[in-house]
């Protein structure tokens, strides 16, 4: 995925992409740090607290 950083769409690639791979809403995801940087941090509210184990099944951890 590949979106140009202008007026924020890159950011906004971003949130998107991982609310997909982590099933949420993409207003769920939030860039916390690094927002002008190409490593960032963000955060992402599940109401359901499924994020950790979305986590270790994308990464493949056992």
């Amino acid at each position: 995925m590949s979106a140009p950083a202008v007026d924020g769409r890159a950011n906004e690639a971003v949130c998107r992409a991982l609310a997909a791979a982590f099933g949420v809403r993409p207003r769920a995801v939030a860039i916390v740090g690094g927002a002008t940087s190409r490593t960032k941090r963000v955060a992402i509210d599940d109401p359901d607290d499924l994020v950790g184990a979305r986590l270790v099944e994308l990464l493949g951890i056992q």
